[in-house]
């Protein structure tokens, strides 16, 4: 392996090792191998362009373009013309994902989740600092001041992740760097000359400095490793970054700080489907089986996918304030106690609306007032937490419903934004689906009746998402699990200018006797919430065989804010729904959530984040790879040819110091590399010319300057010797320098169009496709020639034999 070969490898090396101490930011880690994919193509293009005779300062610029495309390739492939080419529409919606991104950086603590713009921040960081490393350390050999960009990126990692970090990222970042500089430190002292002379006791092999070198720089890591173990530790408040966590959140003006993301865990919980017991609670009502249990609604959405839109909380009163939109009094009430027994990372789980809340260490709580969502003060608070829940038994009728007065201008504008680049699809379908409806609520049931009818599937193989494309996926391919039914009929609903958001949390628990209910990791799901005036948010369930339908009775005496038992007709008629067990193991809740048919194999696979590029993005990148690398061919050719020709060091008289002799291969090599120099830069070759007219002729339609003149005709003379003079005849000048020099005099001259079309599209390389064809013609021939032997081989008896009958007269 050469010393620039090397170097690339270990400059990419280095960068990986420097980039795990960013591990502790996300609460996933699959995000690394794509950047370490990110490094592996900017390493190997900055490899290949490094090998064509282009300007150093053009390297880096290329591997930042490609980087930018890999980056678009990977969180904006949708947008992407014909999938493959980069315009505005991708452009933008890369800076949405970016921006979501910087949103989620002040949103979420750590570990934070593996959203789609913190991905892209991480990826493309560490691919800009791979570019960086490679550009000083390869493209410039500066290997020593590489060591920045590498410094800043474990500072920035390590400081961030601060208690999370550790120092085995300081010994790989470290170890990275010294292999990175024993590189390029044995290249430097073998330049040296591989013996040293003049020591006091004889000799020093190169090599044993370079053992030196190394030895020197184990012994420092090793120091800076275990040193601190047994030093005391000073905090001095320099780089002390205080206490940990938001800001006190009193009155309004607390930050939103928590470290989870609903739907990312909802949709890693629903694919990996667990039996493992979360909380257990009572409710002292004839429907606890039927009532949802809340942690909280997604209000917000940019078209990358549903967020807490709320910036501000409030520490969590004794009695919570009253929900929005709500205007009935003398409601009654239900009292419920819940036990947390295996829920870690989660808001309250609450039936809705709450009226109250105990909880112990009510100071340290938080609450979200508009969307009533209660905030834990760390992530470990929820863990084994008992506390009871008095919630409002709120039982409106469909006809209350219908006849809801329309929501204020400020709720409407608020819960109806949609994104510009919303598909079309959504609102053409949203309407049609509704096109027989006249009240939203009747619109609104017009939609769950169609979700939940035989044209969709509930399916937890599909990738998760709930952006503007995960939901055109969706309703072009009419398979999904909650949140794309929840999202999808969420966006229907405020393209209908009726308010929704997206809730989360879990559908009703199993009964374990008695008033106890126990939920677990099957019950995990989401539901859009629609606003009517006077009633406040209502849950609708569009989801097929899981939950309970929500059905609001027609008539005003019978209380219906819990859903009755029994599903509508057209969820009830779902072809989706899958067919009960006959096992009698096989309980009516199982039927219910549709698991009581054959697992799917599909149901167990991991949704956990979305790195790797789509089979169809990588196939289409795989595509655009070999085109680029096809249209290089001529190039890389043309390269290879002339370091071949000009590569010779030719031989010296055996015992001699004299000059190097060339051999005539080597004369003729350089001169024809003269000719197809000068044919690159448009003087093309004249096979009727002597060398030395050919010499004047490129002189004088080039205009050489005098040295390369000189340098053309030396060319020639050693080339007519070759051809004419007898033989014997010895050549030593330098004629791999005289043509460096008759090149560098044709490229100057050649302008900037024509020195490009010499380096991508070389003319001479006219001559790989003329040998190509002859190669293929004599592989033709000899097949054709191997085919009548063996052909004549088999013919050849039997048509002697049958001459022979044919010749003969019969015995008489």
């Amino acid at each position: 392996m050469t010393t620039r070969a090397k170097l690339t490898v270990y400059s990419a090396l280095a960068t990986a090792l420097a980039s795990l101490c960013m591990l502790p930011l996300l609460s996933t880690r699959s995000w690394l191998t794509h950047a370490f994919l990110v490094i592996a193509v900017v390493s190997a293009v900055g490899a290949g362009l490094r090998r064509s005779p282009l300007y150093r300062w053009s390297v880096p610029v290329a591997q930042v373009l490609v980087l930018l495309m890999l980056m678009l390739l990977g969180f904006a492939g949708s947008a992407l013309t014909g999938g493959v080419l980069p315009g505005a529409p991708a452009m933008r919606l890369l800076s949405q994902v970016f921006s979501s991104g910087l949103d989620d950086i002040a949103q979420y603590a750590l570990p934070a989740p593996p959203t789609a713009g913190l991905r892209l921040i991480l990826v493309s960081s560490v691919g800009l600092i791979a570019v960086l490393v490679d550009t000083i350390a390869v493209t410039y050999r500066r290997s020593a001041l590489a060591g920045l960009p590498l410094l800043a990126l474990y500072s920035i990692g390590n400081g961030v992740a601060g208690d999370h970090g550790s120092w085995v990222w300081f010994g790989f970042a470290s170890a990275g760097y010294l292999v990175l500089l024993f590189a390029e430190g044995e290249d430097r002292v073998s330049r040296w000359g591989r013996v040293f002379r003049g020591s006091a006791r004889g000799t020093i092999s190169s090599s044993r400095i370079s053992q030196g070198g190394q030895q020197v720089g184990v012994l420092a890591l090793a120091l800076a490793l275990l040193l601190p173990v047994f030093l005391p530790r000073w905090d001095l408040g320099l780089l002390d970054s205080g206490s940990s966590g938001g800001s006190s959140g009193h009155g309004t003006g607390g930050s939103v700080t928590t470290s989870l993301d609903p739907l990312v865990s909802l949709e890693a919980a629903i694919s990996k489907p667990s039996d493992n017991e979360l909380l257990t609670y009572t409710l002292d009502s004839d429907l606890a089986d039927q009532i949802y249990l809340r942690t909280g609604s997604l209000d917000q959405f940019d078209g990358t996918n549903w967020k807490l839109g709320s910036t501000v909380v409030s520490d969590l009163p004794a009695t919570l304030p009253t929900p929005e939109g709500l205007r009935v009094t003398n409601v009654p009430r239900i009292e419920g106690d819940f036990k947390i027994t295996g829920l870690e990372k989660s808001w309250l789980p609450m039936p809705y609306p709450a009226a109250s809340v105990q909880v112990p260490n009510r100071g340290e709580w938080k609450l979200d007032p508009i969307t009533r969502t209660v905030l834990s003060p760390n992530d470990k608070a929820i863990s084994g937490l008992s506390y009871h829940v008095s919630t409002l038994d709120l039982r409106p009728t469909a006809d209350e419903l219908r006849t809801a007065p329309p929501a204020p201008q400020d709720v409407r504008e608020r819960y109806t934004a949609l994104p510009s680049d919303l598909p079309a699809v959504v609102a053409e379908q949203a309407k049609a689906v509704t096109a027989d409806a006249r009240t939203d609520y009747d619109r609104a049931t017009a939609l769950v009746n169609w979700f939940t009818g035989p044209g969709f599937k509930y399916d937890t193989s599909i990738e998760g998402g709930t952006g503007s494309n995960a939901i055109a996926v969706f309703l072009r391919d009419r398979r999904g699990f909650c949140v794309h039914f929840a999202s999808t009929m969420a966006a229907m609903a405020r393209v209908l200018k009726i308010p929704a958001r997206v809730a989360v949390g879990f559908t009703p628990g199993d009964s374990k006797g008695g008033d106890v209910y126990s939920v677990s990791g099957r019950m995990y799901h989401a539901w859009p919430e629609l606003y009517f005036p006077g009633y406040g948010w209502m849950r609708f369930e569009p989801t097929p065989s899981r939950g309970v339908p929500a059905r609001y009775s027609e008539a005003s005496s019978a209380p219906t804010t819990a859903p009755s038992q029994q599903p509508t007709a057209a969820a009830t008629s779902s072809a989706a729904v899958p067919a009960p067990s006959q096992s009698s193991d096989c309980t009516a809740k199982q039927r219910q959530l549709g698991d009581c048919g054959p697992k799917s194999k599909a149901a167990s696979r991991t949704a956990d984040e979305s790195w790797l590029l789509s089979g169809q993005v990588l196939g289409t990148l795989a595509v655009v790879v070999v085109l680029i690398a096809l249209l290089l061919v001529p190039m890389f050719w043309r390269t290879a040819v002339r370091r071949r020709r000009l590569g010779g060091g030719g031989r010296r008289r055996p015992g001699g110091d004299g000059p190097v002799e060339l051999t005539d291969a080597q004369v003729l090599a350089a001169w024809d590399e003269l000719v197809d120099s000068a044919w690159d830069v448009g003087i093309p070759p004249d096979e009727s010319r002597t060398p030395r007219s050919a010499a004047r002729r490129i002189t004088e339609t080039a205009d050489l300057d005098a040295d390369a003149a000189a340098a053309a005709g030396r060319l020639a003379l050693a080339t007519e010797r070759v051809l004419y003079a007898p033989a014997g005849q010895v050549t030593t000048a330098p004629l791999a320098a005289d043509v460096r020099t008759a090149r560098r005099a044709l490229w100057a001259g050649a302008g900037r169009a024509g020195r490009l079309r010499a380096l991508l599209l070389p003319p001479s390389s006219a001559q790989l496709w003329w040998r190509t064809s002859d190669t293929v013609r004599a592989a033709r021939a000899a097949v054709a020639t191997r085919v009548g032997r063996a052909a004549e081989a088999v013919t050849g008896p039997v048509r002697r034999l049958t001459g022979r009958r044919k010749g003969s007269t019969p015995e008489s």
